[in-house]
């Protein structure tokens, strides 16, 4: 599928409410969330993979991944009103493309945890912490603990902790892209204007299995 095509798809879903500040929940637009599962196709290739969505918000980034031909997508969220909307737009892409979308409502670091995930790749966009301090390692040391071929990262460029947090458990990490994220009003401290802030994308992988080639190699 064309990168604009499933932009679009994407775009077409219920949208996150965005609703609680406290949650760090920001909504990932059809472009970047394309140019996401995109990416992770071309390094990965999503085709036949049992997918991980954690914190997955309205669904867009695993139902994308589904969109592409994973096997299996499994999106679990916190929020059970974000939840429901994940659910919403699982039924109607499954009704039209016929991946395997499960939504789980917990939230992962105070709810019981799904166990014995069958699971190639984990992605993410995790709250990173603006708002309570190292609110994303339940996400981040739960995926780890799936013990994944690959984990995808979307998180602010600013991040200095992932790479430290990754070779604690055993993976090493790549930037894949780096991007633009647009922020609601509501979370630019009173501003009434849409904000932007830049954001990575990396890629956490067992050692010796990097997919970028850098200019130092």
């Amino acid at each position: 599928m064309r990168p604009k095509h499933l932009a679009i798809e994407l775009s077409k879903l219920s949208p996150h409410p965005q609703h609680a500040v406290e949650l760090e929940q920001y909504a990932t637009e059809g472009d970047l969330a394309a140019f996401f599962v995109l990416a992770i196709d071309q390094l990965d290739s999503i085709s036949g993979k049992d997918i991980v969505d954690l914190g997955a918000g309205n669904g867009i980034l695993g139902i994308g991944c589904g969109i592409l031909g994973a096997e299996n997508v499994t999106l679990i969220e916190g929020d059970s009103m974000v939840c429901e909307i994940a659910q919403q737009n699982c039924s109607v892409i499954m009704q039209k493309y016929s991946p395997k979308l499960t939504t789980v409502n917990c939230m992962i670091g105070v709810d019981e945890v799904p166990e014995n995930l069958s699971c190639d790749i984990v992605i993410m966009n995790p709250p990173w912490g603006f708002q309570s301090n190292k609110a994303d390692r339940p996400l981040l040391e739960y995926g780890f603990n799936l013990q994944p071929s690959s984990l995808y990262v979307i998180h602010s460029a600013n991040a200095t902790h992932l790479e430290q947090l990754g070779k604690a458990n055993g993976y090493d990490c790549e930037i894949v892209f780096e991007s633009n994220f647009r922020l609601p009003p509501k979370y630019m401290h009173q501003s009434r204007k849409m904000g932007e802030t830049e954001v990575r994308c990396w890629r956490f992988h067992k050692p010796g299995d990097a997919k970028i080639t850098t200019i130092d190699d």
